[in-house]
């Protein structure tokens, strides 16, 4: 077998597809999140071949080094964090089976981010955006009330809703069983409303179908394929383009939304963060601070020293 010792372009590519297939494989992280892994980590291979040293043989001030070329270059502190992010991952791994003895990431810190509040919906904002399929007369009404109201009713992520297949709908639609980040199962549950307009929507599905390209996903083109990841977000875009609302609402949106009103109407974050399968309850604790800035501008609109003097 040759030795690859004086190929560092091949180590590295190399080295970084490994890792990248452990985390799918093993993991079970999504390709977006691996392709954003790719993007940080072949730029950081570029910048430590640019400065005479592989990523295997990185020291701290290194990495440092590179973390700093970023800031400098003005990414955004988010984008920072995330390429320091996919290095600790790289590192740790090559730890964890011995391709190093140490982690010349573990030392440095994230860059403060500004704390800002995800961008949701409120009640009678959401009632109005489910009710742009009928209004609109655009793409295919039945289906997309159909996806709108899932996607909220159901807090489900983009890909979630996108990977929905028939025979995960319990016979009565109240909910459904999927499969989330990490590969993690949970039940997700739909409103009356939503119920309806997957019933007004399944009869439209099927004469769609084609017998030659059968298909058990729940949403489909109007050529009757599944619709990708993409696709869903595209339909979600055209409808915050007529909403009307000044709001950049994307499919996150509805799932914030989802999560907002619950904590809004006192249900508790344990089980919100049950609906939703975050990993952490810190995740879904931010959700609590939507409700915090809701009882201020209840407040300040209530109480007759609450506003602004005049």
């Amino acid at each position: 077998m040759a030795n690859n010792d004086n190929h560092p372009d091949l180590d590295r590519d190399n080295r970084v597809e490994e890792y990248l297939g452990y985390l799918t494989s093993v993991r079970g992280i999504s390709e977006r999140t691996a392709s954003a892994y790719r993007h940080d980590l072949l730029r950081f291979s570029a910048y430590c071949e640019n400065h005479g040293f592989s990523p295997e043989k990185a020291e701290r001030t290194q990495v440092r080094g590179f973390i700093a070329d970023l800031s400098a270059e003005g990414a955004a502190s988010v984008s920072v964090n995330r390429a320091l992010s996919s290095i600790r991952g790289f590192y740790r791994w090559m730890l964890r089976f011995g391709f190093r003895k140490d982690d010349p990431s573990s030392p440095l810190r994230n860059l403060k981010t500004p704390k800002t509040l995800p961008v949701f919906l409120w009640e009678a904002e959401m009632a109005h955006f489910s009710t742009l399929p009928e209004k609109a007369g655009i793409l295919w009404p039945d289906r997309d009330k159909a996806l709108i109201m899932a996607m909220y009713s159901g807090g489900l992520r983009i890909s979630e809703a996108a990977s929905i297949n028939l025979k995960n709908l319990t016979p009565d639609f109240s909910s459904a069983r999927i499969v989330g980040k990490g590969n993690k199962e949970r039940q997700v549950f739909f409103s009356e409303e939503a119920k309806e307009a997957l019933l007004a929507y399944l009869p439209a599905r099927k004469t769609r179908i084609k017998a030659e390209r059968p298909t058990d996903r729940l949403f489909i083109s109007r050529k009757g394929d599944p619709i990708s990841v993409p696709g869903l977000r595209w339909i979600i875009t055209k409808y915050s383009e007529r909403s009307g609302l000044d709001k950049n609402i994307h499919p996150h949106s509805l799932r914030h939304s989802f999560a907002t009103h619950l904590v809004n109407s006192g249900c508790d974050v344990r089980v919100v963060q049950e609906l939703l399968g975050h990993a952490s309850i810190s995740t879904t604790q931010r959700y609590t601070h939507v409700n915090m800035e809701h009882l201020k501008k209840v407040y300040k609109k209530a109480h007759p020293h609450g506003g602004e003097k005049k």
